[in-house]
């Protein structure tokens, strides 16, 4: 195997959006008969096989010269050449940034998230996110670089298995959108963190939220199962399906605590734990969350709605709450040191208040 790459699509201020990795297979005789793809995610250091399923597709793998397809067999003599754009390195900067502290010990920290605030660093969001302001809390003054998790897809649950408490992300166990506000745990050490990653991933943990959904829900209570997939229009989008095949498997269930005139205040447990998962399955059901732009909640999306007179009324929540109306209400979990039950819970920020007393105040149900 060779390996050489270079930078490119630079930000204003020259730091690489992506480096491009260029590797380069010659297939030995006696080489047995194996898929493409399945191949070079086994040959390439850390590569995921989306990742090289995306290569493939979009023409930056060639073998013998020619573009192919991942079903494409390997034969011996075969000359390979893929081409994968891989994020960079990250600085991460402490950054002297409030957190909202709930509780604190030697071994964990639950913060309350505000709305609008990133957990982690990226491209784009480089600094103002929660570890930033982590690394400035454990007493860190200079910047450290690491490196940038390839295999995250942004789940909780993958997050968990490719977690590392000195890179990317330390201490993040689970994630909370940029506008969604609520309950956030984070792991002071490499133990701790193992720890709750693993009730994450067998789904031990408890995870309450509260969302103002577009509509009058009919039942009281109920689940919503699918699989979640990449909307093959929008990649920062997903989709519910009923294609096992495809995607990941996704449950919530949900239950309503007040019906308005043109929306439902409910509260959903998430049983997975999948990128925007209450975001795609409310909308999946017709019930997306009001404000929500990625998922058709930042228009009217009620049909009920017969007057102009309501119709005001409802553009003015979400002028109330112009973010998408989900609030991590509540986290439950096991202590690393004490091995009791903890829970936390936490008020509704006032954006979100404020929008539930004026649909309270102008209910008609």
């Amino acid at each position: 195997m060779r390996f050489f790459y270079f930078i490119q699509c630079m930000e204003k201020n020259n730091y690489p959006r992506h480096i491009e990795h260029v590797f380069e297979f010659d297939i030995a005789p006696g080489q047995g008969v194996e898929r493409l793809d399945v191949y070079l995610t086994r040959v390439i250091p850390n590569a995921s096989r989306n990742k090289v399923q995306e290569a493939i597709a979009e023409g930056a793998v060639i073998v013998n010269g020619v573009k192919v397809k991942n079903s494409r067999k390997i034969l011996p003599g075969d000359h390979i050449v893929c081409t994968i754009l891989k994020p960079p390195p990250l600085e991460l900067v402490p950054e002297d940034i409030p957190l909202n502290i709930t509780f604190e010990d030697d071994r964990i920290i639950v913060i309350n998230k505000s709305a609008g605030m990133v957990v982690h660093p990226g491209f784009g969001n480089r600094y103002g996110t929660i570890v930033n302001a982590l690394l400035y809390h454990i007493g860190m003054r200079e910047s450290i670089v690491v490196d940038n998790d390839e295999n995250d897809s942004g789940d909780e649950e993958e997050i968990v298995e490719h977690y590392n408490v000195d890179a990317y992300r330390p201490g993040i166990v689970h994630r909370i959108d940029k506008d969604t506000s609520g309950i956030l745990v984070i792991a002071k050490d490499t133990e701790a963190l193992a720890f709750l990653a693993k009730q994450f991933r067998d789904r031990t943990s408890d995870r309450e939220y509260y969302a103002l959904v577009w509509g009058n829900v009919k039942n009281d209570e109920g689940e919503i199962v699918s699989h979640i997939v990449r909307s093959p229009r929008d990649r920062k989008i997903f989709i519910a399906t009923d294609n096992t095949k495809l995607g990941k498997f996704a449950h919530t269930t949900y239950s309503v605590i007040e019906r308005y005139e043109f929306c439902t205040l409910i509260k959903l447990k998430l049983k997975t734990g999948r990128t925007h998962q209450i975001r795609v399955h409310c909308s999946s059901i017709g019930h997306p969350l009001m404000s929500d732009a990625a998922y058709g909640g930042a228009q009217i999306a009620y049909s009920g709605i017969k007057s102009g007179v309501v119709k005001s009324r409802a553009e003015e929540v979400m002028k109330i709450i112009p973010r998408q109306a989900l609030h991590a209400k509540s986290l439950g979990f096991i202590h690393p040191t004490s091995l009791q039950k903890m829970i936390f819970d936490s008020e509704l920020p006032d954006d979100f208040q404020k929008a539930i007393d004026f649909c309270r105040h102008h209910s008609t149900i």
